[in-house]
């Protein structure tokens, strides 16, 4: 019962209709595409397809370099290495075992080893070099979010608000940390993090908790939102956007709680600003660039919290998660359109369209440019002249 709230809400998210009572006057526009006069255009080095990519689906299957090797993953069970420099196929795999795989949390590579979960409350490892299954397990709900490798470990947080840490070799579990979740969330979970022996990662009540990696025991947790509100909509406060680490302060941001600085050491607020979001934000140059629940894209001093500049014109296009690449801001939008910002001003630099089918996560930075993935499975590796 749970899945389908969740699914029903990231439907009601998709269409802009978490708006309560509102009106058919009040109800959410998609802001029209920006006239945009671009100062550069990015050149395509290679262009393939990996399957039919995610489709409409929440899938979150970001790309990852390790190893020499450029790595993508299809929700129906696809896994391919290519060579990044030329986009041809070193090996791939087909998850066998059902129809569709449902590939959602990852990819992430470590110790020889590409990890991705799925849907199908499972975690898969194959081997780097390849691509041959080395294990795979079952766990306690949907593995929505990229998995975490460190100190020997795959941390993984589950749509039933379980940080569970398996052996990296084996895939046996080592331990389990459980939360509360509510009856109705979003769709989506938080990565986690990690620093220093410590693991950090967002809950779907609302709170970010930190935990000592070795064995699972929990450090602190801090209330990013506070449930408020007459109906459960309203009360929604999870922390789905992975939290990011810079120097001695780690940040989260909850939607409809709020962006928030923490003293990595003692665990307290340095600093909060009313800021909703589900979406996963980067750092850069002392920078954070958010995107808020309405697709409004922010920048804020990491030090203090102040807001540098708002753009607002991308208003409810359902946009990626933001990159730096080359110094400038970019992001995808849900039909397709990449939009490139100053990172000082917030200023339209350029636009780039793909196919037309929507930009669930953001382009990946590369050594010698960028790879932009759509839902439908279109890899364009670019870079900018």
């Amino acid at each position: 019962m749970r899945k389908l709230l969740k699914q029903a809400v990231a439907l009601a998210v998709a269409i802009g209709v978490l708006s309560g009572c509102a009106s058919e006057e009040e109800a959410v526009q998609m802001a029209p595409l920006p006239a945009v006069e671009n100062q550069f255009t990015p050149v395509q080095d290679w262009t393939r397809n990996i399957d039919e990519g995610v489709q409409h689906y929440y899938s979150r299957l970001s790309p990852v370099t390790g190893y020499g090797k450029l790595f993508v993953a299809s929700r129906e069970g696809k896994v391919e290495a290519l060579d990044p420099a030329t986009g041809k196929s070193v090996w791939e795999h087909e998850i066998a075992g059902s129809d569709n795989a449902k590939l959602s949390g990852g990819l992430t590579v470590a110790y020889n080893k590409v990890f991705i979960g799925s849907e199908n409350a499972e975690v898969i490892a194959l081997d780097a070099e390849t691509g041959e299954q080395a294990w795979r397990v079952d766990i306690d709900g949907e593995v929505l979010a990229k998995p975490l490798a460190d100190e020997g470990l795959l941390l993984v947080n589950t749509s039933r608000g379980i940080l569970q840490a398996l052996d990296a070799e084996t895939g046996a579990s080592k331990w389990q940390i459980s939360s509360e979740v509510p009856s109705l969330t979003l769709r989506g979970d938080s990565s986690p993090v990690s620093i220093s022996g410590g693991v950090f990662w967002g809950q779907a009540n609302g709170r970010l908790a930190g935990a000592f990696i070795r064995n699972g025991q929990l450090l602190w947790q801090q209330p990013i939102g506070q449930p408020q509100g007459a109906t459960e909509i309203d009360r929604l406060v999870d922390v789905d956007a992975a939290p990011v680490i810079n120097g001695d302060r780690l940040y989260a941001a909850g939607y409809n709680g709020n962006l928030v600085s923490i003293d990595l050491r003692s665990g307290q607020q340095v600093w909060k600003r009313n800021y909703s979001s589900a979406t996963d934000f980067v750092i850069d140059s002392g920078l954070l660039f958010l995107v808020t629940a309405e697709d409004h894209l922010v920048a804020v001093d990491i030090r203090s919290g102040t807001e540098l500049w708002q753009n607002t014109e991308l208003a409810h296009r359902i946009l990626s998660a933001p990159s730096v690449i080359n110094g400038k801001l970019v992001l995808g939008d849900s039909l397709g359109y990449l939009h490139w910002l100053d990172t000082h001003t917030g200023e339209f630099l350029a636009q780039q369209q793909t196919d037309g089918s929507g930009i669930a996560i953001p382009p990946l930075a590369l050594s010698d440019g960028y790879l932009v993935v759509t839902r439908e499975g279109k890899l364009s590796k670019m870079h900018l002249p």
